[in-house]
């Protein structure tokens, strides 16, 4: 059922120059990428994207659709008193700049008795831990059945499959099977790395299969928990960690799956955090956190920029956090967290580091210059990034892992299934709502958990429990 909104009334729309606006899609109850006239004729929701993002109402005129769409666009102003929400796709792990923070506003400040409304539920998504892509209403995912893993596209809005495509032999963990990382979509192709470690570049649209490299073909080993990270798409390169002699980081021409460099310098074994791409300095660079070192390396080459200590031990899984130019890391086995200044004469200042906050794997969000997540023996805690202080910590919230949207935690603890949704700030948490997820898997093993990061996407909160996915209605509008 398609999302309603009031009336729109008025609209003034500020042209920035002559630029063309090319945006993601119109998205509207299964219709992609539709044109102006398509939308305005269906009588349905319409999304208007700008370069800000996307707005949602009824009864958009074709003549303000055609203006949107063939001028540049700086930003809409919806006025009269509109009830109106801004909606976001999600293209991959942590969102489109690996913050774990959405823009989308007009959800719900809270949730009633028993959670928000379910829309659907797919119970033939496979085993594993992949996470969720969501862009222009489809959703991508990975899975396994019949000892392959399979790359997975749905209809973000039904739950229907739309394409399924083979993407590596099965993975066998006593934690549990499959895949374990998130696809990242670019314009018309998506990137997936299966568990043994075969990355692959597929067509969006029918899952077509364009190249596959193999980390073991440059040197990797499958780590003791799988292939975990999931592959960063910047510019005309996919990133990602392989590991070993030849290199622990490689870039790939996205187009042609071509090796573009490779840090020889670096020759750990891969762990399972994901890579970032952060400003620091003026210079941008590449950030990853290895077993025993933080890193910096340059996009045009792989040189690596600089490099900082970090007591890792057994699996470092943590995707480094960007404070405003500086990086944030932490690990779970007693590692603790650290904030480290990248420095322009290949060196790097360790600003802070201490042992109290410890996160597993569940991340940390920065929201107001606070990091927010779940720490080993400690519960839900606030932190500082500044200094590393603990402001407070919870330990009535479980362990788990979380997304953020319109000022709301969206928090899955691992043992129940349950779901919070948590106000937090410097001063207190305060709970806003709690429900179960339900069904869960009978197929989980036993050392297995609720682990797959949920994600908010077109007013749409989005959860996993092993082929179990489930879809809830989070917006406001109804």
């Amino acid at each position: 059922m398609p999302r309603r909104n009031t009336r729109l009334v008025q609209c003034v729309a500020l042209m920035t120059g002559p630029r063309p606006f090319q945006p993601p899609g119109i998205l509207s109850a299964g219709l992609l990428n539709s044109h102006p006239h398509d939308l305005a004729e269906s009588g349905r929701e319409g999304i208007v994207w700008t370069d800000r993002g996307c707005f949602t109402g009824t009864s958009m005129s074709r003549a303000f659709l055609n203006i949107l769409f063939s001028a540049g666009v700086g930003a809409v102003f919806l006025l009269g008193g509109v009830s109106t929400s801004l909606a976001q796709d999600w293209p991959g792990w942590r969102g489109a700049d690996r913050s774990d923070r959405s823009g989308e506003t007009g959800l719900l400040a809270e949730w009633p008795d028993g959670g928000p409304e379910k829309l659907w539920t797919n119970s033939a998504a496979g085993l594993g831990y992949a996470g969720f892509a969501v862009v222009a209403n489809r959703l991508y995912t990975m899975g396994l059945e019949d000892d392959k893993e399979f790359a997975l596209c749905l209809d973000a809005s039904t739950g229907e499959e739309i394409w399924r495509q083979p993407i590596g032999e099965k993975y066998e963990n006593h934690w549990g099977d499959g895949p374990r990382s998130t696809p990242t979509v670019d314009g018309e192709r998506v990137y997936f790395m299966a568990a043994g470690g075969a990355l692959s570049c597929l067509e969006a649209a029918a899952g077509k299969n364009v190249w596959t490299v193999q980390m073991t073909e440059v040197g990797g080993s499958v780590p003791d928990w799988g292939y975990a990270e999931s592959p960063l798409v910047d510019g005309d390169l996919v990133v990602c960690t392989p590991g070993g002699d030849e290199g622990a980081i490689a870039a790939f021409d996205k187009n042609t799956g071509n090796k573009k460099w490779q840090t020889a310098e670096l020759t750990q074994g891969a762990h399972y955090s994901s890579l970032i791409a952060m400003e620091s300095a003026g210079k941008k660079q590449y950030v990853q956190l290895l077993v025993n070192q933080a890193v910096g390396v340059e996009p045009e080459s792989g040189a690596v920029l600089w490099k900082a200590d970090f007591p890792g031990r057994t699996a470092v899984i943590p995707t480094p956090v960007d404070v405003d130019g500086k990086a944030y890391f932490t690990a779970g086995y007693g590692a603790g967290s650290m904030l480290v200044q990248p420095g322009t004469d290949g060196t790097a200042e360790v600003l802070w580091q201490d042992r109290k906050v410890k996160n597993h794997h569940g991340g940390m969000i920065l929201v107001d210059g606070h990091l927010y997540g779940h720490s080993d023996r400690t519960g839900f805690v606030c932190q500082r990034a500044t200094d590393g202080e603990l402001v407070w910590n919870n330990r009535d919230v479980d362990k788990g892992c979380m997304t953020w949207a319109d000022g709301r935690f969206y928090h899955v603890e691992e043992d129940s299934g349950d779901i919070l949704l948590i106000e937090a700030s410097p001063e207190k948490l305060s709970l806003r709502g709690k429900f179960t997820m339900d069904p869960q898997t009978e197929r989980r093993k036993p050392d297995g958990r609720v682990w797959v990061h949920p994600v908010v996407a077109g007013g749409r909160l989005y959860v996993r429990d092993q082929e179990l996915i489930h879809c809830y209605r989070v917006s406001a509008a109804q």
